[in-house]
């Protein structure tokens, strides 16, 4: 049996020290052991596993530094407390039945069609994918990624050691960012929207295999089956815990709470809590509360205020994302935007490429730049790097919520052919109108 990633390893231990001195943390007291743990001759698997479990168990009692001038907290309440004021209704009773489903189908296919014209460049970098475009006189991006290209193409950018292509499939295949939406509507259809952050541990638990899992979600995974609890579940031993997984599970709390931002920011908090702090909760609340607007308000600038208003206005998460506004005020172009983040964020360091600030950032860029137009808004934000599939789906879902169905783009949406393959117990293919259908009717009975 060799599953690695069931271990702690150098690079966890790497990320670990920047997380703490990202959260605020005075590490002052432990860097010499993170340095003596990560050295090349460190002892051997065995000890080295029970001297970093240790050190990480440490690390979590450390205070924070003077002076740090953020205040995130993981408490509902304390959140709540530090959040700025925001309309925490929407009137719902505008849209008439048939118009509430074809938002939520439109934020379905939206959320798939993003998500499949990232997934196969996940992990390139910007040189790698402006080369392949322009070398394809494809830039900048406007359609769906291709695995039929001339020989010298594929031998530079080894294309055909890639899955996910459109040419490839017939449908949306099997992506976590789609697997945890499903999973949000699995969990709302068995517990309704009183479910607790201790249903969604028991669901994962039963429903999807440990090995589908990533990062965080792998961590509190394994924190579970060894019967450690939410929220201890996200903190123990969990290097990752405001990376990028809890905001792409944000959508389904978002749709089914609809007109109901702070609901939906409630929803995302008990969900995010099994795997995630702070920064990384925040990711799913701000989510989740852009799309329960977004059926209701089309200016992305508004909609991603509303979604600010649910979050801690002295946060790391709130303060990046309003540096993104304040570039689109100014008068940025979207190739600027996108040039900014990336002087924040090292695309190469892993902590920086699946973190969820930096992936958030360009998640504002992609509707910021949109002009409330789909493909603007999903190439925009794949093109832009880092969490390609992630951020396109998230990008494809909110602007696929605020159009509705019946005004995506056929070019976007047909090559689905109204098909999601998951890897979700009961839901390994599934209709994508059905799952519409369904969340209509969650969304009826909770009102």
């Amino acid at each position: 049996m060799n599953q690695s990633w069931l271990l702690i390893t150098k690079d966890d231990l790497v990320i670990e020290l920047q997380q703490l001195r990202d959260e605020g943390k005075d590490v002052s007291s432990l860097e010499s052991e993170f340095r003596r743990l990560r050295a090349p001759e460190v002892i051997n698997d065995q000890e080295f596993q029970s001297a970093a479990q240790a050190l990480l168990d440490r690390a979590q009692e450390l205070p924070l530094v003077s002076g740090h001038k953020y205040v995130e907290p993981n408490d509902l309440d304390q959140i709540r407390q530090e959040r700025p004021d925001g309309p925490r209704r929407l009137d719902s009773q505008s849209l008439s039945e048939e118009e509430v489903y074809d938002r939520f189908l439109g934020a379905w296919l939206g959320r798939c069609a993003g998500c499949l014209l990232g997934k196969p460049v996940e992990g390139w970098h910007t040189d790698r994918m402006r080369g392949y475009l322009k070398d394809l006189g494809r830039y900048p991006l406007s359609d769906y990624f291709i695995s039929k290209v001339p020989a010298e193409i594929d031998e530079k950018y080894k294309v055909s050691q890639r899955f996910g292509f459109i040419d490839q499939v017939n449908y949306m295949p099997e992506d976590d960012d789609t697997n945890y939406t499903v999973t949000g509507l699995a969990i709302v259809k068995q517990h309704g929207v009183s479910f607790s952050s201790e249903d969604v541990a028991d669901f994962w638990l039963g429903n999807i295999p440990l090995l589908k899992t990533c990062t965080a979600e792998r961590v509190a995974y394994r924190n579970l089956a060894l019967t450690i609890a939410p929220p201890r579940s996200a903190t123990h031993r969990n290097p990752y815990r405001e990376w990028i997984g809890a905001q792409i599970r944000a959508d389904f709390f978002g749709y089914v709470a609809l007109g109901n931002p702070e609901l939906a920011a409630e929803l995302a908090w008990r969900d995010a809590r099994v795997s995630h702090i702070k920064n990384g909760i925040y990711g799913e609340m701000w989510v989740a509360a852009m799309l329960a607007a977004a059926a209701f308000e089309k200016d992305p600038k508004t909609l991603i205020q509303i979604g600010l208003s649910e979050i801690p206005a002295r946060s790391r998460l709130y303060e990046a994302i309003s540096d993104v506004i304040s570039w689109y005020e100014k008068g940025l172009t979207r190739d600027e935007a996108t040039s900014m983040i990336h002087k924040r964020w090292n695309q190469y360091y892993g902590h920086h490429w699946c973190h969820t600030i930096s992936n958030a950032q360009i998640v504002a860029m992609g509707l910021l730049w949109s002009e409330h137009d789909f493909e603007q808004a999903i190439c925009g934000a794949v093109q832009a790097c880092f969490d390609t599939d992630c951020n396109g789906a998230t990008v494809g879902s909110i602007i696929g919520m605020i159009l509705s169905a019946k005004r995506l783009p056929e070019k976007w949406i047909s090559p689905l052919n109204d098909t999601l393959q998951t890897g979700v117990s009961g839901y390994y293919r599934v209709s994508i109108s059905e799952l519409a259908r369904q969340t209509l009717e969650l969304y009826k009975s909770k009102r």
